[in-house]
């Protein structure tokens, strides 16, 4: 079945490098708030990490204490990342069977562009009006995240900016 598409993209005062390590500090993950009834994180922790990166799981708690996996598939942190989300609580797991989260960096001349795309897989055609309006929200969720990501990079000394990666929020 075809998935729910959408991209967000923001220029950080980062090299992409910083923006992937980023992504493995779990301590920055609450940072991402969700959007409406969309939960935030609230604790994320390593289930398996491996020195190549790729196959390094992390277990996610959100706001509303529901939860997820998220498996690093892909790691080139000087040009892409890509993260596959599942094993899914309830409800979100009556409605999809997983989300694939791409992140593309490119270098401009202000820092980095970051694309976020993601592409979330229903879990039949009578679930994928509600997934639809989940990646509405969550669209609205990463969109936000990027632009707290952008702000706190652009601060003297700054140490980056929120989790790159995850379910949260922003404008479409």
């Amino acid at each position: 079945m075809r998935p729910i598409t959408f991209s967000c993209s923001e220029t950080l005062d980062l090299p992409p490098e910083e923006i992937a390590r980023q992504i493995l500090d779990l301590d920055r993950w609450p940072e991402f708030q969700g959007y409406g009834v969309l939960p935030g994180i609230r604790a994320a922790q390593f289930e398996a990490r491996t020195p190549e990166v790729v196959g390094t799981r992390i277990r996610v708690t959100d706001t509303d204490v529901s939860g997820h996996v998220e498996q690093i598939v892909e790691w080139e942190p000087d040009r892409r990342l890509r993260l596959h989300m599942g094993e899914f609580s309830p409800p979100l797991s009556r409605l999809a069977t997983g989300f694939d989260e791409t992140w593309q960096f490119e270098p401009t001349g202000e820092g980095t562009r970051v694309i976020r795309s993601f592409e979330l897989h229903p879990r039949s055609g009578a679930t994928r009006p509600l997934l639809w309006l989940i990646s509405l929200l969550l669209k609205r969720a990463i969109a936000r995240h990027l632009r707290q990501m952008r702000a706190d990079s652009a601060r003297p000394h700054h140490h980056g900016a929120g989790r790159p990666g995850a379910v949260g929020g922003t404008e479409p």
